[in-house]
């Protein structure tokens, strides 16, 4: 008897996670470590866990991720991203639920590329009249 296995991807910035979701007691684990030895920050290891308590789930899952690029912030997001459309392929109920907060959508900021002329993307060198 094989264990039942969902697939998510995420993406946030230049972040990429691949997300393993299958029943179990709510270990995560990211790149092979427990997820707060990676994540290191509280509010961060909130945002993963957001679309589990969403749907009431924290302790019925196991979840292997593995994500590279980025920074934290961004991984963050990444691994919710995924978490949250592997929940679609458990049980379509938890769409609405999901939706509704917002953690279906993909975030497409990324960082503006910068322009010659200018030290920045956006910032100008210092203009002088003489």
């Amino acid at each position: 008897m094989s264990k039942a296995m969902y697939y998510g991807t995420g993406r946030r910035k230049s972040s990429v996670a691949r997300v393993y979701l299958s029943p179990g007691k709510g270990n995560i684990s990211i790149n092979g470590k427990p997820y707060m030895d990676h994540i290191c920050r509280d509010s961060l290891g909130i945002v993963i866990k957001q679309p589990l308590v969403a749907v009431e789930g924290e302790s019925a899952y196991d979840i292997d991720v593995k994500v590279h690029g980025g920074g934290l912030t961004g991984q963050a997001g990444a691994i919710r991203l995924g978490i949250s459309r592997a929940l679609l392929d458990v049980s379509d109920d938890f769409r609405g639920i999901l939706k509704s907060k917002g953690y279906l959508t993909r975030d497409a900021r990324k960082v503006e590329r910068k322009k010659p002329g200018q030290p920045g993307a956006r910032k100008k060198f210092q203009f002088s009249k003489r």
